[in-house]
């Protein structure tokens, strides 16, 4: 549950709904309560007035290094809302909507805004359910060319780029109809994690899971340079 101050929790009115009546805690079960910048506080429902009182000291946790960036250009219908809520979960530190050339879905102005603050929420919910310090920051719709300026470690996802690695934690995910020629001249480096074609959102989701375990030491950095394909060792 996150909160301003967790040491003086004061919960939002959807968030006393939640509690409850989807949850339907009953006094004395834990809730954790988050500033959502690392800081919590383990509480104890108490079924009135702030429902929540602090049971401990705040804890601190220390924010994941280096901070991880995945963009990825949105789809139809609910799939941004499932990438982010996904992205998320996997713990990526911000997450951008990025314009393409090829890009089904474009976001601008109000729409632009009203679509940020959805993701936000999807953001919000899907870091509380995975019980989640820190929640990500959810940019605005933006234009490769303004990611590129922002992001210095930028990367781009192409089947045929090398193996993912922390020295480009910033990966951007095309739409389904791949990289331009204008976008592919612009010279960024690219990063494979499939060898086939992955729809855009399984693409970002796949680039959060190798950054992430990469980052948690969970798995092992491989070789900068993909074998070459008929290549006998």
């Amino acid at each position: 549950m996150f909160v301003e101050d967790p040491t003086a929790p004061e919960l939002a009115a959807e968030d006393r709904h939640h509690l409850v009546r989807v949850l339907r805690l009953r006094p004395g079960e834990v809730v954790v309560a988050s500033d959502g910048r690392g800081r919590s506080v383990t509480c104890r429902f108490t079924g009135f007035g702030s429902l929540l009182e602090p049971d401990g000291p705040p804890v601190l946790v220390p924010r994941a290094s280096p901070a991880v960036t995945v963009a990825f250009a949105p789809g139809k219908g609910e799939r941004p809302e499932w990438t982010v809520q996904k992205l998320t979960e996997l713990g990526v530190d911000r997450i951008v909507p990025v314009a393409t050339e090829r890009s089904v879905v474009r976001w601008r102005d109000q729409r632009a805004r009203t679509a940020a603050d959805r993701l936000r929420r999807v953001a919000r919910e899907a870091a509380a359910q995975s019980r989640r310090a820190w929640l990500p920051e959810v940019a605005e719709p933006t234009t490769l060319a303004e990611l590129v300026a922002a992001e210095p470690t930028l990367a781009l996802a192409d089947p045929g780029g090398d193996p993912p690695s922390l020295g480009h934690p910033a990966i951007a995910v095309g739409p389904e109809g791949g990289w331009s020629q204008a976008e592919q001249a612009l010279g960024l480096p690219t990063v494979a994690v499939a060898d086939a074609t992955l729809r855009c959102e399984t693409a970002a989701v796949a680039v959060a899971t190798v950054l992430g375990a990469l980052r948690a030491g969970l798995v092992a950095a491989v070789a900068a340079q993909r074998p070459t394909p008929g290549a006998v060792s």
